[in-house]
């Protein structure tokens, strides 16, 4: 199944390439939308210290630093919600 999971990235965020390249590594099984979050003065208020973060349709979040074994955990418990 292929989970829906936004990225909350900005640009210049070097920490932010580093977590596309992991989510690279999934392949197709997860649908990436990227956010900047330079766009909205609420979400620089919410996430300007945490990018990258990584949000489900659901709302649960995986902030930075994870690595490839705590994302997969991440969608794993994704997929039993």
């Amino acid at each position: 199944m292929t989970q829906r999971i936004v990225l909350l990235t900005t640009s210049g965020c070097h920490l932010c390439d580093d977590a596309c390249a992991l989510l690279a590594e999934l392949g197709d099984s997860v649908q990436l939308n990227k956010v900047d979050i330079a766009m909205d003065d609420a979400l620089i208020e919410r996430y300007g210290l945490r990018i990258p973060v990584l949000r489900s349709a659901c709302g649960s979040e995986l902030n930075w630093p994870f690595d490839a074994a705590e994302l997969r955990g991440w969608l794993r418990r994704l997929e039993q919600v």
